[in-house]
């Protein structure tokens, strides 16, 4: 399957030949992963060994200074492998990003970029609290300062693979007076907080990223709270990174369904002296709905790449929108995608035990609309569109 955007030349630091090495352990387990809910301990093992956790990270800190684009690339591939794994590798380096990007000033943070890159530490991320669901713009918990320590008391009803990392990003009020929007960024280790239980992780797909709840007790140095706020880290990174690798994960995983329907509708013809089946309407369908959708997170990412040293324009209202709204037809158009390759495959792909089975790339792409769901971001793209009106020509 080819990557998400065509290459001429080999990425650097051969990233092609590594995605494509983790890519297969991802694939050999991916089956266990889903089917026993647990943690793709393998193919985090192949990227240790790869040294891919720390490719975002500027060279100045020991990275490799890795573009947006190629990570997303690797997301694409690992999506057609494994979702669990490929949203386990895009949500730690959503975090990579957003202290790369944020922590000049800040030596602590410079520091552990550059152990993380050294000993190719796996971050978690806790977003998500409480009664606020998925609303990553207002915490209940506060930070609480004092001297050169504070504390943090969070029920985090969402850390996706918090067992197995070694640190949490987490966000949290400034203060105990300050309003749920006034946020920091935390930067934790794991000698710095203990996770208490508080619900499981049972769910119809995705079923490896481990994301269950835990009520997280933190007490460490002031010098982990990121020194931008959260609002700005918000917009600038957290936002345009999570959507376009989120984006890129899906389209690996509908790829991965579109894949599967040419090898049956291949089969189908040959058996059929070279007729191929009604069905195969659906299966161009694929194709075309996964070409689209390639081509829209590609323009995204290019968009983004183009913009994102230039505050003003990143922090634009048109920008804003743009990548939500990314994020939404990407979501829908994954799904699409792979009901299309579901149909094109018919019973077989509706089959669990079968070579074309399509069940688990459905099950995993369906949480896709609900990450931030879409009805929210929907909701705060109209909010914000009616401030401005609508674009009188095709290039304004």
């Amino acid at each position: 399957m080819t990557a998400l955007r065509a290459l001429a030349d080999p990425l650097p630091f051969d990233y092609t030949a590594r995605a494509q090495a983790i890519a297969a352990v991802a694939a050999t387990h991916a089956e266990t992963v889903d089917r026993d809910s647990r943690f793709p301990a393998e193919t985090f093992a192949a990227i240790r060994e790869q040294r891919l956790l720390g490719i975002m990270v500027p060279r100045e800190w020991g990275g490799e200074a890795a573009s947006l684009a190629e990570v997303a690339d690797i997301c694409y591939r690992l999506g057609q492998a494994c979702s669990s794994s490929a949203m386990i590798f895009a949500m730690h380096h959503i975090k990579v990003a957003c202290i790369a990007r944020h922590c000049h000033g800040s030596p602590w943070h410079q520091d552990l970029l550059r152990r993380l890159c050294r000993e190719q530490l796996l971050l978690a991320s806790s977003t998500t609290e409480g009664q606020q669901g998925g609303n990553a713009r207002a915490s209940a918990a506060p930070v609480e300062v004092v001297g050169e320590r504070f504390t943090l008391d969070r029920q985090a009803t969402v850390i996706s693979y918090g067992v197995a990392a070694d640190g949490v990003v987490t966000t949290a009020r400034r203060s105990p007076d300050a309003p749920p929007s006034d946020q920091v960024l935390v930067v934790l280790l794991k000698p710095d907080y203990t996770l208490d239980p508080l619900m499981g992780w049972d769910t119809l797909g995705m079923r490896g990223t481990c994301s269950a709840g835990f009520a997280l007790h933190a007490a460490a140095d002031t010098e982990q709270i990121m020194p931008v706020p959260y609002e700005k880290i918000h917009a600038q990174t957290m936002v345009p990174v999570a959507h376009l690798t989120w984006s890129s994960l899906w389209a690996g995983i509908a790829a991965a369904a579109v894949e599967r329907a040419r090898q049956f509708i291949r089969g189908a013809a040959r058996q059929a002296g070279g007729q191929v089946p009604p069905a195969a309407a659906h299966y161009t369908k694929a194709v075309a709905s996964l070409s689209t959708l390639r081509g829209m997170i590609a323009a995204a990412i290019e968009r983004y790449e183009s913009v994102r040293d230039d505050e003003t324009r990143l922090m634009s209202l048109e920008f804003q929108s743009m990548i939500n709204l990314t994020k939404v037809e990407a979501s829908e158009g994954a799904v699409e995608t792979v009901m299309h390759a579901m149909r094109a495959c018919g019973l077989s792909g509706y089959r669990n035990d079968g070579p074309h089975s399509i069940g688990r790339y459905l099950r995993d792409v369906l949480s896709s609309p609900l990450m931030i769901n879409n009805d929210r971001i929907l909701a705060n793209v109209a909010n914000a569109s009616l401030m401005s009106p609508v674009a009188a020509t095709l290039s304004s």
